[in-house]
């Protein structure tokens, strides 16, 4: 393990405090009685047709309410007559096999038994066809064969692009239902054009499947439902670019500016497809313009990474020091079926490894350059969606008080 000369392991290190960081919090108070009003719109209800198979899919993705939102779903289209099943909608995750896509979906509380349906992993797929720019597209061949196609995602910026339509419904379309083929398939577009080539296959796909509608959902910067809206499938695109907008509005920021050392205490593939959301740190090896205001940040450490994600700490490799507490849950066929399927070999890189939350500090600020250690300016979050409540150190109390939109606890 790292060796430490003395004086770095001895001087002391500085009090915390936690802080509330003030947001705007839009919420939707009902949303089981929001998805039986949206669905019964005409222009939603009229697409479900009595015994028709409806391929409901969903993804991988930490989204709050989410097995109740689901189970919403399918009772509404049951009542409507149609015949639903869950189809599993996550790309690589899960390792790209069936077995481990449905792990996934059953740590979310998404199981056969509770949610009253079948539900099919199968990761076979049908090409569709290529983009203007020669990138092969395909979808799901279980999904293909359904008489209708809904998709259930959360719209929100994505974590390696920047463009009018990023994570949402036609991300899910395009790469959840692309299986891990099509994953890897469309992550041969440059990342400057990701956007247009995710639009493209968007479209390609829904000329092709029956897509009847999508629901998406935004949370708020607390990691609460505040909007869940029903889509026809003509007007998804539209409508996404929208609410994209919509939800950069919503998003928690990190309100600290300067910072030497963040301590992040867990990632995950429930948190951010990345494992942590960079348009929160400001930190990514793909993703290079930002559109919130994001801290300076030295030096990073993480502590653990969460259980939902079955050991794929994608994302590790923008930390500079881990735990041996991450060490040891890591599946390494996990992350690298992730990280080759989206071409970033960097975020599965192996920091270095300390034994102890403090020992990781210490080398975190032995590494740093230009911090002074009678005033070391620390931050501690537990991830990058919740963000109302953090520790700064006493360096940083002066700065805290004198912001209005922070609040020491």
């Amino acid at each position: 393990m790292p060796i430490l000369l003395e004086e770095y392991l001895n001087y002391p290190l500085p009090k915390m405090h936690r802080v509330q960081q003030i947001f705007q919090k839009p919420r939707l108070e009902n949303f089981k009685e929001k998805i039986k009003e949206e669905i019964s719109q005409n222009e939603i209800a009229s697409k479900i047709k009595p015994g028709a198979r409806v391929a409901v899919a969903v993804g991988s993705r930490g989204i709050r309410n989410l097995a109740e939102i689901v189970k919403t779903v399918l009772e509404q289209i049951k009542a409507a007559g149609g015949e639903p099943f869950i189809i599993s909608a996550m790309g690589s995750h899960g390792g790209g096999t069936p077995e481990g896509q449905r792990d996934v979906l059953s740590t979310y509380g998404i199981t056969e038994e509770k949610m009253g349906v079948e539900i099919v992993t199968s990761v076979d797929v049908t090409p569709i066809g290529k983009t203007s720019r020669g990138i092969n597209v395909y979808f799901d061949s279980k999904a293909l064969s359904a008489d209708l196609i809904v998709p259930i995602n959360r719209v929100k910026l994505h974590t390696d692009f920047v463009a009018e339509i990023q994570s949402g419904i036609c991300k899910m379309l395009v790469i959840g239902l692309g299986n891990h083929i099509g994953c890897t398939a469309i992550h041969e577009a440059s990342f400057d054009v990701f956007g247009e080539t995710l639009l493209e296959a968007a479209q390609m796909i829904m000329e092709r499947a029956n897509v009847g509608f999508g629901v998406a959902i935004l949370e708020n910067a607390c990691d609460e439902t505040a909007m869940i809206e029903m889509i026809p499938a003509e007007k998804i695109i539209a409508r996404e670019k929208e609410l994209v907008q919509v939800a950069k509005n919503y998003m928690p920021t990190l309100m600290i500016p300067d910072i030497d050392i963040l301590i992040v205490e867990e990632i995950g593939k429930n948190i951010s497809g990345a494992g942590y959301d960079p348009n929160i740190l400001g930190k990514s090896y793909l993703l290079h313009e930002f559109v919130l205001s994001v801290p300076n940040i030295k030096r990073m450490v993480l502590l653990d990474v969460t259980d939902q994600s079955h050991g794929n700490a994608i994302g590790m490799g923008i930390f500079d020091v881990i735990t041996r507490n991450v060490f040891d849950k890591l599946d390494l066929t996990q992350i690298y079926a992730n990280a080759i399927a989206v071409k970033c070999p960097e975020d599965a890189k192996i920091p270095i490894i300390a034994e102890t939350e403090e020992e990781a500090l210490r080398i975190a600020v032995q590494v740093a350059r230009e911090v002074d250690r009678d005033r070391l300016k620390i931050v501690k979050i537990k991830n990058t969606i919740e963000l109302e409540t953090i520790e700064v150190s006493d360096a940083l109390l002066d700065y805290v008080t004198a912001n209005e939109k922070l609040r020491l606890l």
